[in-house]
């Protein structure tokens, strides 16, 4: 296609998939062949009451790249000016998409065409250490700033900018906690999102499940399902592709390794989500003065995002729900103060 468009010419993309491989295998195929993406759209090409869209989150959405011949005497880009100019690049697009409703795995890909605009530019990216910055290094990093964007959203809707700036010092698996809450809940969710958020993360999916336990296995998930449910929803293409495979999202009272919120494996920092699903526990079991130790030992009381997490936990928790009212005491008994969402519908409609 390079070879036969006119100097002058645009070559148009129109590609939906989730799996980040065939993104990543497109993208280079296209920058390879000489290509600059030059602007990029999602648009929504599927209906959104139709079956499989109602009950998971399977794409709605294309995304249409433009393109035009890159100059022959363009010379190799550097890593840390490319990554600032896509930053640059895709934040307020990323704010019109969200304010367009776009959510779940379409807001993911959505920001890969603009992202891609600083990265096509040249015929490669050196890295700073030495060695060549790959396609998918690159998705890599925009994939975990788009997190940031979403998770800031969840942690606050009034500073939503000043949250996802917060939420760049979160760590992965609470932020991994929140995006995949966010877009599913409890509910089951097919492994190729599940696999895409944990990448996004910088965490597998074999973390999630047994490193981190925060996930039941697809087998466990798919027992935990009604064999005569009708009105079971249809598999999505890339479901159908992983054998059908769902995760579930474990509940804090499901957590039961001994050491959760206190220690992490292989000695690694012990993420946030880990520690509040203690002081959960903790607190159901009426243990206060446990509680009021576990705070003032890890210095909580006076963190600001622990506050924020445990804020943005309480909206997304359903209404007079066991995990509601838990974390509603908790964060009393901190003195956090609670700020009542309008509607549980701004938080969770996709």
């Amino acid at each position: 296609m390079n070879r036969l468009l006119k100097p002058n010419g645009r070559f148009v993309v129109v590609f939906a998939h989730k799996q980040p491989d065939a993104w990543e295998t497109l993208v280079s195929a296209m920058i390879k062949a000489g290509f600059v993406v030059t602007a990029s759209w999602p648009i929504q090409t599927e209906m959104a009451n139709r079956t499989r869209a109602m009950a998971s989150a399977a794409l709605a959405s294309s995304i249409w790249m433009v393109c035009k011949k890159r100059p022959a005497t363009v010379r190799p880009g550097w890593e840390s000016p490319v990554l600032a100019e896509m930053r640059d690049h895709i934040t307020q697009q990323l704010r019109d998409f969200w304010d367009a409703g776009i959510r779940g795995p379409d807001f993911v890909w959505a920001a890969t065409g603009p992202a891609l605009q600083a990265f096509s530019q040249y015929p490669v990216v050196k890295k700073e250490g030495g060695g060549f910055m790959t396609i998918g290094d690159f998705l890599i990093h925009v994939r975990r700033f788009v997190v940031d964007f979403v998770v800031g959203r969840v942690l606050s809707r009034e500073n939503a900018d000043g949250a996802s700036a917060a939420a760049e010092s979160l760590d992965a698996l609470t932020a991994y906690y929140l995006l995949h809450r966010h877009d599913f809940g409890f509910e089951p969710a097919p492994i190729g999102q599940v696999i895409l958020y944990g990448q996004s993360c910088g965490l597998s999916d074999r973390d999630l499940v047994q490193t981190w336990d925060l996930l039941a296995s697809p087998k466990t998930a798919a027992a935990q399902m009604s064999d005569d449910d009708e009105d079971a929803p249809e598999e999505d293409a890339d479901v159908a592709q992983s054998g059908g495979a769902t995760v579930k999202l474990k509940a804090w009272n499901q957590r039961k390794d001994k050491n959760l919120g206190y220690a992490a494996p292989g000695g690694r920092s012990i993420p946030l989500i880990d520690r509040i699903h203690r002081l959960m526990q903790l607190w159901k079991a009426g243990h206060v003065a446990d509680v009021d130790e576990y705070l003032d030992a890890n210095g909580l009381r006076q963190q600001e995002l622990f506050k924020r997490v445990l804020q943005a936990l309480i909206e997304l928790a359903v209404a007079s729900s066991e995990e509601r009212a838990v974390l509603e005491n908790l964060s009393n008994h901190i003195g956090v103060k609670i700020a009542k969402p309008e509607s549980k519908d701004l938080l969770l409609n996709f």
